[in-house]
Formats: structure tokens, sequence, C-alpha cells
């Protein structure tokens, strides 16, 4: 079970372990925000709430914040590793543009490809073969990259993703 980390302005830092929440909140660096009451957590001294999201009590600076760098693994999590053209499992990335055409190593420009679409596709425009993205590709927002290429992302974490 993961733990959604918020800065202490409530915007979304990071996600952690049920245990790692648990040590934070129990050396009072944070709070519980929201717990599952249905599975506490025991231990030989007796039961502690199981926290789904906890806010830190000092604001932690990141000082490139804005700064979201684009990287393939970033690049494959965004798309949820399927091909932007197929549809299929992606394991590569595509420029849209090709490089070769002006294209630049941008979030806009970059999409998941799987190897047949990338080979096939080669240096040539979306026109030239007659195909179309099943996605937009764009820069992913503050906060979806923490729960993006997670196989289970708690309901409850919704209104704190979009907080930030």
């Amino acid at each position: 079970m993961r733990t959604l980390v918020l800065n202490a302005g409530y915007e979304p830092l990071a996600v952690v372990t049920f245990r790692r929440a648990l040590l934070l909140v129990m050396a009072e660096k944070a709070t519980i925000v929201l717990q599952d009451d249905s599975s506490p957590v025991r231990s030989a001294h007796g039961e502690l709430p199981r926290p789904t999201v906890i806010v830190l009590k000092r604001y932690v600076r990141r000082p490139y914040r804005d700064m979201n760098h684009v990287t393939r693994r970033g690049v494959l999590r965004r798309d949820g590793f399927t091909c932007a053209y197929c549809g299929k499992s992606a394991n590569t990335i595509d420029h849209v543009i090709p490089r070769s055409r002006g294209g630049q190593n941008t979030w806009e420009n970059l999409v998941a490809a799987c190897l047949a679409c990338n080979s096939r596709k080669a240096d040539k425009m979306l026109a030239q073969l007659g195909w179309q993205l099943r996605v937009t590709p764009h820069r992913p927002r503050y906060g979806g990259h923490l729960v993006s290429g997670l196989n289970h992302i708690d309901d409850s974490w919704d209104a704190y993703l979009q907080a930030g």
C-alpha cells in the first residue's frame, strides 16, 4: 500500500510506502490527513492507523519544480506504456515531428510507441502515412508524474493531486 505525501502547502510531493509514512508521522514530521480505518497497522505496542495521505509539517522547497525534464521513462509512464499509434504495448519513444525535420525533444513532440510502429514511421510525418495519434502529447501536470506508472491509485488522492 502506498501513501501520498503532501508538502506543507498541500501540493503533491511524493508517493511512499505506508511504513515510510508511519515513520514520518511517528517522528512528528508529518500528520495524517486521510487514513484507512479498515486495515490498521498492528504492532507489539498497539494499533496505528494506516495513512493514505499525509502532510508534512514543514515546507520542503523544490528548487526546480517547474523544470519537468523530458525522459524516456517519463514519456512511457505518461502514455501508460501504450503505443500512441496502434494502442499495443509500447517499449520505445518516437518523435511526432522527426528530429531530421526539426522536431525537438519536448513533452509535446514525444510519444510512446511500439517497436513495429516506430520502425514503420521512421522519419516520416504522420500525414504522409495517413496515421493519427490516439493521444495528444502534453507536459505532465505537477503531481501527475508521481502516480503515473503505479498499478493502484487510491481514489481518495484525486482531490489532492488536482490541488497541485
